[in-house]
């Protein structure tokens, strides 16, 4: 029985490779496109094959021409992977540097290493043509970590760090709440009022966050319908049955978080019905023996369309082993969806746990203003990104500001390590 095209694909697509930008010169100019179907043959001579198919035109100018490069990409050049790969319009040759070799084919002067070729033999392979080239010169240019293929996606072995990260606030507006109705021993100074300011002052950093009750007539139309600061998303709210979503108001901005369990597929259908926006939630993800379970539930809240998969750390503090066994599955299990993780504060592995997580294609966490519920907490984790260059599109300043007027509000000092040193 013959193997399908899809399968085929999908199998080969386990083995990672390097991506590889294919050139070649032809009388109107230079040509090229993205392939990974390269690898060495002899090392005398000097061989390489590319394998082009043959309806693309550089495997015409190839055929023609009788020379071609190969310029491997590091981590960092996926733009101009995916800009030969046709993914982006405009001038192929626009970003970084290119020279001809002596053949006259281009290759990109920041590459990892090039290979400058001339055709020695070209053999049919199905719908695809094996040239095999005769390497005439070779550099490399820069060392550093490559670009890498694997199961349709580019850079997550190679780029352990990830280009961004963005937060989501869980755990203030609880706290928040648990204080203002606490009776007896609760501070006079967080009042209802209070809560509300500091909770507008994180939203307008950029943060989404979850209010503990379905939004209803007590927010305004500004905050409900997003026409308030530019900077503001919307919040999110826990569901937990059908009565708590109708509260939710359709096509509103708000987000839905549901709670992986027999009536999550309902709920998540009914959610997406009303044009909300979904994120699925799994509890208890780095409990010991947990992990098959984990993932048929990454896999359920995956096909049934939630729009993010939210993964909490639970009661036990998990060791960055643990973290990274888990996720790098669990990523690779989910996508195209997105994963983001919630991590506790414990024994200082907070933050090691999170490097992990952002080493292991994570690029979305839920904290909390302060750290005061004991989750992760947010300004720290936006310094650890600033101190790794990694970009976040929250406003890190007004984050650490609204952490200063938590603490006045709060009573005492927050569990959080650097909000002082940074205001």
């Amino acid at each position: 029985m013959a193997v399908d095209a899809q399968t085929f694909r999908s199998v080969l697509g386990q083995w990672p490779t390097g991506v590889a930008v294919v050139t070649t010169t032809s009388g109107d100019g230079w040509h090229g496109m993205t392939a990974g179907s390269f690898c060495s043959v002899s090392l005398d001579p000097p061989l390489v094959l590319v394998c082009l198919a043959r309806d693309i035109h550089t495997h015409a100018l190839i055929e023609r021409s009788g020379v071609f490069a190969v310029s491997f990409l590091g981590k960092d050049q996926a733009v101009i992977g995916h800009r030969f790969a046709g993914r982006e319009s405009g001038d192929r040759f626009a970003r970084g540097t290119w020279a001809p070799a002596p053949t006259g084919a281009p290759v990109l002067a920041e590459a990892v290493a090039w290979l400058d070729c001339r055709v020695a033999y070209a053999y049919p392979g199905g719908d695809h043509t094996i040239f095999v080239g005769e390497v005439q010169t070779a550099e490399t240019p820069r060392r550093t970590a490559p670009l890498l293929f694997h199961s349709r996606a580019w850079g997550q072995l190679a780029d352990p760090l990830p280009d961004e990260v963005t937060i989501a606030d869980t755990g203030l507006a609880a706290a928040l709440h648990r204080r203002v109705t606490a009776s007896g021993s609760a501070p006079a100074r967080v009042t209802r009022a209070g809560a509300a300011r500091l909770l507008d002052a994180v939203r307008a950093a950029g943060v989404r966050v979850r209010t503990p009750v379905p939004p209803g007539p007590q927010m305004n139309g500004a905050q409900l319908n997003g026409t308030g600061p530019a900077r503001c998303p919307s919040w999110s709210v826990l569901v937990e049955d059908a009565v708590s979503l109708t509260q939710v108001p359709r096509d509103s901005p708000v987000t839905a978080e549901i709670v992986d369990g027999p009536d999550a597929p309902r709920l998540i259908e009914a959610a997406r019905a009303r044009g909300l926006a979904v994120v699925g939630r799994v509890s208890d993800v780095f409990a010991p023996a947990r992990e098959a379970a984990v993932l048929a539930a990454v896999d359920r809240l995956a096909a049934a369309g939630c729009a993010e998969i939210a993964l909490d750390e639970g009661a036990e503090a998990a060791s960055p082993l643990l973290v990274r066994n888990v996720l790098q599955e669990a990523v690779a299990r989910a996508r195209p969806v997105p994963l983001r993780v919630r991590l506790r504060e414990a024994y200082g592995l907070g933050l090691a746990n999170a490097l992990t997580a952002m080493k292991s294609g994570v690029r979305r966490f839920d904290v909390t203003l302060g750290g005061i519920d004991g989750g992760l907490c947010a300004e720290d984790l936006l310094f650890l990104a600033d101190r790794l260059d990694v970009a976040t599109p929250i406003d890190r300043a007004a984050l650490v500001a609204a952490a200063a007027d938590l603490e006045a509000l709060w009573g005492s000092a927050l569990p959080g390590r650097t909000y002082r040193a940074a205001s």
